[in-house]
């Protein structure tokens, strides 16, 4: 049985005393809050009267946003942490109708700016300073003026903010607290299978584990296929609806017209993966001979090479193999770093009722978080180094940017992330001495690009063919979900795998689908983090340098062009080809690492 949080000691638990001392403490913050909320009514038909007008609501609206936030990360991260406490759902809860008063109150702002022409906020930034430092987020509201309603919409459509979380809270309730999956035999002893402990199991090294882990757990999803169906439906009605309302042509290019992404990206990526599915079918079928398997079944490819005993890691031993691995990007980054260990941002606990995955969230007042469930194997120590990838991104930029340019654009969210993994692998392949090892190592990190670059760009044609069909009338159902999902699996894998009929079921429990076309950055990134990564591990300084620029950028530069900062140009193909060239570089150092004595 999994543990109580209660049980765990306080070292492997996130700090969140650094947001407020108590729950009584945050409820006082949240009620000063509600109450200044009617301060921004005096600005309604006035904000463009002065350019001191003007000043002093955006002032105000950066002092409560930044307690909002942080009273947001408080209720967030509290409830993840133990989605069975239920105060600690009430609070999170009075949060989020908080937020969504501040967003009822606030909702005048961007359509009355909007009334008049962006010469007169060019007018007013020129006559005072301190408007200076809004320019920015201020050009970026006019770039999306035409998909702007009028105010009583807009005021209108405040009021729905927290049911459109609904399709996404329903579904991590489910997954989270209320599946129960069959358990399973390992070594003769019956072990209970959870949504956090699958990933070992599906890796282990006996094909029969594999296989009950696989079956049980879908099992479950398969039984609950009607009503996950009709709750990633109305999430994909809701992007369908919303990108109609304010006049995008479809619901992809809705999501994407914030990060100023061209829809060509989104769709030359699927075309160059399947361009480049040979090195993929390359991969599986180098496994499927390592692991001398008559049959190699879709639960199979994510089995390690040899005995996962040989690499075990205490936490601790994975915070000085982190700090080890970033020892190529400088001095002052490890420092920083070691922050993150020494001063509360992670969670490591796995907690019964905890939040399934990982993942890093900000807060520009305190510091980052981040969550994760710390099961000892290899997959935990790169989660780890993931993590705190994205951790330094919001570090750096927060010591550099003003709270409204911190955050840097989802596009570019994965690059320290993968850049950290990247960095991993690189170091543990140079300091392995067993021939088993390496060619474990070797296989991790061409497992990321299976999961990374040609897994995600699955989802992404998958998400994608599920906004699509709903834009054109149709009706999306279990059935022609799951038949679209194990058609992309078929391509995907290719004939060295047998796709078991169960595996239609899995996108039930990707949680990124309703993340609003989030998936095909991890692709992106990816490519862009392995010639990044590899370039500082082989002692590139300008690249070094260059890319603890690019981590300072936020919001600054569009996502484009703060790639190119980091020398990662991805208008062109180049960064995906060099990026599969050399995992095709990897797949032969393999072969010839495994017929070596």
């Amino acid at each position: 049985m999994a543990k109580r949080r209660k049980e765990f000691d306080s070292k492997y638990k996130w700090n969140v005393k650094d947001l407020f001392e108590s729950d009584e403490e945050a409820l006082k913050a949240l009620k000063n809050i509600e109450e200044r909320l009617p301060e921004f009514r005096a600005f309604k038909g006035h904000i463009l009267e002065s350019a001191h007008t003007l000043k002093n609501l955006l002032e105000l609206d950066t002092e409560i946003s930044i307690t909002l936030e942080r009273l947001y990360i408080y209720g967030h991260i509290n409830n993840d942490a133990d989605t069975l406490d239920i105060e600690k759902q009430e609070l999170f809860g009075k949060i989020k109708n908080v937020y969504v008063l501040y967003c009822s109150e606030t909702s005048f702002i961007v359509p009355e700016l909007l009334q008049s022409d962006y010469e007169v906020i060019e007018k007013y930034i020129n006559e005072l300073d301190d408007l200076k430092s809004y320019e920015r987020s201020l050009k970026e509201i006019f770039r999306g003026k035409k998909h702007v309603l009028k105010s009583e919409v807009e005021e209108a459509l405040s009021y729905y903010g927290k049911l459109m979380d609904a399709p996404d809270e329903i579904m991590s309730s489910l997954s989270d607290s209320d599946f129960k999956f069959d358990d399973i035999i390992v070594d003769g002893k019956k072990e209970e299978l959870t949504e956090s402990n699958f990933s070992i199991y599906i890796r282990h090294p006996e094909q029969s584990v594999r296989k009950m882990a696989f079956l049980s757990l879908y099992k479950t999803y398969k039984n609950f296929k009607y009503t996950i169906a009709t709750i990633l439906k109305h999430e994909v009605d809701m992007h369908v609806v919303n990108a109609r309302l304010r006049g995008y042509p479809t619901s992809l290019e809705a999501s994407l017209f914030h990060n100023e992404i061209d829809k060509s990206v989104y769709t030359n990526l699927c075309d160059a993966v399947h361009q480049n599915l040979d090195v993929l079918y390359k991969y599986f079928a180098l496994k499927k001979k390592s692991l001398n398997l008559k049959e190699m079944h879709i639960y199979d490819t994510y089995a390690s090479l040899f005995d996962s005993e040989n690499l075990e890691y205490t936490f601790e031993e994975a915070k000085d193999l982190v700090l080890k691995i970033v020892a190529p990007l400088g001095a002052q980054y490890q420092n920083n770093l070691k922050k993150a260990f020494n001063e509360g941002w992670i969670d490591s606990c796995n907690n019964e009722g905890k939040r399934g995955g990982a993942y890093c969230t900000a807060c520009y007042s305190v510091h980052p978080y981040v969550l994760l469930s710390f099961e000892g194997k290899l997959n935990d120590v790169s989660t780890l180094a993931h993590e705190l990838g994205h951790a330094m991104h919001y570090y750096y930029a927060c010591q550099e940017q003003s709270f409204q340019d911190y955050g840097y654009s989802i596009f570019v969210a994965e690059v320290a992330s993968q850049v950290n993994e990247i960095l991993l692998c690189r170091y543990l392949l140079d300091h392995s001495t067993k021939k088993s090892e390496k060619l474990n190592i070797i296989d991790d990190l061409l497992q990321k690009y299976k999961s990374t670059i040609f897994r995600q760009t699955m989802f992404a044609e998958f998400e994608l063919y599920i906004h699509d069909y709903a834009e054109k009338g149709g009706i999306l159902t279990s059935q022609n979900m799951c038949d679209k999902y194990y058609e992309l699996n078929k391509l995907y894998f290719g004939d060295n795998v047998i796709i078991d009929d169960d595996i239609r079921y899995e996108w039930e429990r990707i949680p990124h689908f309703y993340m609003n076309f989030y998936v095909y950055q991890y692709a992106t990134g990816f490519a862009a983090a392995v010639n990044i990564a590899n370039k500082i591990y082989e002692g590139d300084e300008e690249t070094r340098k260059n890319y603890l620029e690019f981590l300072k950028l936020g919001a600054t530069k569009n996502p484009i062009e703060s790639l190119k900062v980091a020398g990662q140009d991805l208008t062109k193909n180049d960064t995906l080809t060099d990026a599969i060239k050399f995992m095709n570089k990897l797949i032969e150092e393999y072969e010839e690492l495994e017929g070596s004595e």
